[in-house]
């Protein structure tokens, strides 16, 4: 066993890598164009189109992905999106507040980094073939 219980003699598919460097590139493309167009990061991460379709991968695929170094890359991009979600929630309940306002712009700011940290760091582990911490 190697880092992160994933069995030391399985390794992915050529195939299935390169879906992952793909999913890592749509969700990029995403928070690039967020950090380009005046829509906050976070916001074009979940709304973007690449980053939709990037998770509809990571749920077909991550099957194909168990037991190697990319189940924790699949698990990883799951959680950014779906936390990125729950934080966006958060910030929309925030905004129902006088005082909550300005709680929510940086509620979003703040995510919307973390979602720009947790996709490079990833596609940067992914590059190294190592796999994602827990």
């Amino acid at each position: 066993m190697t880092e992160n219980n994933i069995e030391a003699g399985k390794l992915p598919a050529d195939g299935l890598v390169t879906i992952t460097h793909v999913i890592y590139g749509l969700h990029a493309f995403t928070v690039v164009t967020g950090l380009l167009s005046p829509m906050l990061i976070v916001t074009a991460f979940l709304t973007g189109w690449p980053s939709i379709l990037a998770v509809v991968l990571n749920y077909i695929k991550r099957g194909e992905a168990r037991g190697t170094y990319l189940e924790s890359h699949f698990r990883w991009q799951i959680r950014t999106f779906w936390f990125a979600l729950l934080w966006v929630v958060v910030a929309w309940l925030l905004v129902f507040t006088l005082i909550g306002i300005p709680l929510a712009i940086a509620v979003v700011s703040i995510a919307g980094l973390w979602v720009l940290y947790r996709v490079a760091r990833g596609w940067l582990r992914l590059n190294d073939k190592l796999a994602m911490p827990l």
